[in-house]
């Protein structure tokens, strides 16, 4: 009989407790993300004043991101992930407080959004640098997979907590409560990490030449990305994917369900049916480990850039919700396979680096794809709009699949080759 716990939590220590502090964050993430907006309509905001918490929540990443991930390869990554979640827990106690007693101002929410956010941009390429070191090589894509499903999960589990939270203990401030909660046990698990790997790197960073500089070290980190036609293909086809698929899920799909279907039923159809999709296809990646991880990323973008024209289709909400399922699949079988093939093929003093471009291309397009996004609606349609996004995005996975390097690059352990 199969064991029910996968065996990557079963064989490696280290990651059991990174996973456990992954997923109680998460979780915690996902309900404070739900309470935000309604935190400041609570104390007396509008629309205007959510989207300018929300900005004040996103933009330090954007701005952090590529330095913090040439720290995270400088200093000690569990360190850096600590602090990170320790900020966090402060910012969340302090905002639940405010909440909780009626003190909170506008102004107070968007300034602990603001250190939330910098937190949170230290914490993701330390983060992506460290996993693949708690873990054996063969062992990286189930670690990515689990990583994954936390979020597909936390997706799910997430709005019902905050939903109870807030309807029927307390308000948005509970909700905060709750996020601190979780990045306390966070700390608390990631404190006695420690992998042999781990002591290794620390190790060769007390050798290292202390004369190296910080404008080295990203000059370094963006030659480990020009030098891999494979990696800066992938951050061409998320760039696109961000700031031209996505709109759709965050801008146009929302107004569209509401003036052509039930409104926010019919959206909330959609959305738990993808987020289905997500666990199906984690767990998919669990079992399954393809010869060729990136070729097959590559071809699920192509899935995974149909959704604007599935979300104007003229389907039924049914209908649109179970493509919407297979592109949840596609959605997370691509991201888990880049990154299981990021740790195993980026040396390790740099993967927070080259993490970092990541991110930035990905979550740093999502504003500026979703003004251009409304924009374009605005002046030529939902539905004209909705078909050439999809358009753009599908061409665009299509020169991803094209790359010889992502075709071909094998599986492998870490190396530091430039393909």
């Amino acid at each position: 009989m199969r064991p029910l716990v996968p065996t990557v939590l079963r064989e490696e220590p280290s990651y059991r407790l990174l996973f456990g502090s992954q997923v109680l964050s998460v979780v915690g993430d996902r309900v404070a993300s739900v309470a935000l907006p309604f935190a400041v309509l609570a104390i007396g905001g509008g629309v205007g004043e959510v989207a300018v918490t929300s900005a004040a929540q996103f933009l330090p990443f954007v701005v952090l991101a590529v330095p913090a991930g040439v720290w995270a390869d400088r200093w000690d990554r569990k360190r850096i992930l600590v602090a990170s979640d320790a900020v966090r827990l402060v910012t969340q106690t302090v905002a639940a407080v405010l909440l909780l007693t009626g003190e909170a101002r506008v102004s107070h929410l968007v300034v602990l959004a603001a250190v939330f956010g910098a937190a949170d941009a230290f914490f993701s390429p330390a983060f992506s640098g460290l996993l693949p070191t708690t873990v054996s090589p063969g062992n990286i894509q189930p670690a990515n997979a689990l990583r994954g499903l936390t979020f597909s999960l936390a997706n799910v589990v997430g709005p019902v907590v905050a939903g109870l939270l807030i309807g029927f203990a307390g308000g948005p401030g509970s909700a905060f409560v709750f996020d601190a909660a979780t990045f306390a046990c966070s700390v608390l698990l990631l404190l006695p990490l420690r992998t042999s790997v781990v002591d290794a790197a620390a190790e060769e960073d007390e050798q290292a030449s202390p004369e190296t500089s910080f404008r080295t070290s990203l000059r370094e980190g963006w030659h480990e990305v020009r030098s891999r036609s494979w990696v800066l293909g992938y951050l061409g086809g998320f760039s696109v994917y961000h700031a031209i698929t996505l709109p759709a899920i965050f801008v146009v799909g929302p107004v569209l369900m509401r003036s052509d279907y039930d409104g926010a039923r019919s959206w909330a159809l959609v959305t738990a049916l993808f987020g289905v999709g997500n666990i199906l296809g984690d767990a998919l990646l669990l079992a399954w480990r393809p010869r060729f991880a990136l070729r097959v990323g590559a071809l699920m973008l192509v899935g995974a850039s149909c959704q604007a024209a599935i979300i104007g289709s003229h389907l039924s909400v049914w209908g649109i919700g179970l493509l919407e399922l297979l592109t949840g699949i596609c959605v997370t079988g691509t991201f888990t396979l880049w990154e299981t093939s990021l740790g195993e093929h980026i040396p390790p003093a740099a993967l927070s680096r080259v993490s970092s471009y990541d991110y930035l291309s990905s979550t740093g397009m999502i504003p500026l794809g979703n003004l251009l996004v409304g924009t374009v609606a605005a002046a030529f349609g939902v539905f004209p709009t909705l078909y050439a996004m999809s358009a753009i995005s599908i061409v665009t996975a299509l020169v991803v699949v094209r790359i010889p390097s992502v075709w071909s690059l094998p599986r492998g352990t870490v190396s530091g080759s430039s393909a």
